[in-house]
């Protein structure tokens, strides 16, 4: 890692230390700002960025919600994004693109305010302090947000103070995290994570109308899992499933696949990780380290 760490800033790197913006920004007061979470993993050819183009494609998405101009190009901020960890010097790390308005006149309407957009990229490990043992979970009493309220499929910063109060919930009961329930009672996500269950050896999760997050991780394990030649099933899920399943894990870009092994101090199957999350989680390191040629294509070479 370079001794010197850098954030691009519109166009151009500034000093980590230095990427600063008003206390009254727009996206601070009223958090209208968008982002994304990428991992990039070392291999054997350096640095590499796990399915860049999908998380670029989602920034954009959530731009279009939002009806944000960028004023940047998706390959703008793709180069970008393998420019920051090129000159920060990283191998395995976090990259958070953020978009942003960046103007500190008082008020909710953003018409007219400037868009910034940041690229920061920092050395991360494990999400979970427990991710390879299992974690537990709580069954949280706040709702997930539906497209009546605010749209599920935008990662959005104003979005994720939901998942705020569902994860201090969670904490403050001693568990490690929340599951959120979708507004008609069906199980949705954790609160920045999806979630599969596993019944007869047939792989199931919350489908989009859940008011899930169509997390790209998802993605990758319901299409690594039938690859394998598993059943995967997307499909409403009651509550009630979780405690009978045999295996429940979460996913995502940070927590990767984690066990969950109680929910609501029940066990789930023996209590351990269970063998199918386990074959997915290894296929997934092969993968994100280049050792799977099969995905090769999920991956973006950082270089020199």
């Amino acid at each position: 890692m370079a001794s010197k760490q850098y954030i691009w800033f519109d166009g151009k790197f500034v000093d980590f230390g230095k990427a600063n913006v008003h206390v009254l920004t727009h996206s601070l007061q009223y958090g209208s700002g968008i982002f994304e979470g990428i991992r990039a993993y070392r291999t054997a050819r350096g640095a590499a960025v796990f399915r860049l183009e999908d998380h670029v494609n989602r920034l954009f998405n959530s731009a279009k919600i939002y009806d944000m101009d960028l004023g940047v190009t998706q390959e703008t901020v793709s180069n970008a994004i393998v420019s920051t960890i090129r000159k920060n010097g990283l191998g395995e790390c976090y990259v958070r693109p953020f978009s942003f308005y960046n103007d500190a006149r008082i008020g909710v309407n953003p018409i007219g305010r400037k868009i910034s957009t940041i690229i920061a990229a920092i050395p991360f490990g494990n999400y979970f302090q427990n991710k390879d043992r299992g974690i537990s979970c709580k069954i949280s009493s706040w709702q997930r947000i539906n497209s009546m309220v605010l749209p599920p499929q935008a990662k959005a910063s104003g979005n994720y103070l939901n998942s705020v109060l569902a994860s201090l919930e969670a904490r403050r009961a001693g568990a490690d995290e929340a599951i959120m329930l979708s507004g008609n009672g069906y199980v949705a996500e954790g609160s920045g994570e999806n979630i599969f269950l596993v019944n007869d050896n047939k792989i199931i999760t919350p489908s989009a109308e859940s008011d899930i997050l169509l997390g790209i991780t998802r993605g990758t394990i319901i299409e690594l899992a039938r690859s394998l030649g598993m059943e995967v099933e997307e499909r409403n899920v009651h509550r009630e499933e979780l405690f009978t399943s045999s295996e429940v894990f979460f996913t995502g870009t940070a927590a990767e696949i984690t066990p969950i092994t109680r929910i609501d101090s029940k066990r789930i199957g023996r209590g351990h990780i269970g063998p199918i999350a386990k074959m997915l989680s290894d296929n997934y390191s092969l993968i994100v380290k280049g050792e799977n040629k099969e995905f090769e294509g999920w991956l973006t070479y950082v270089g020199k």
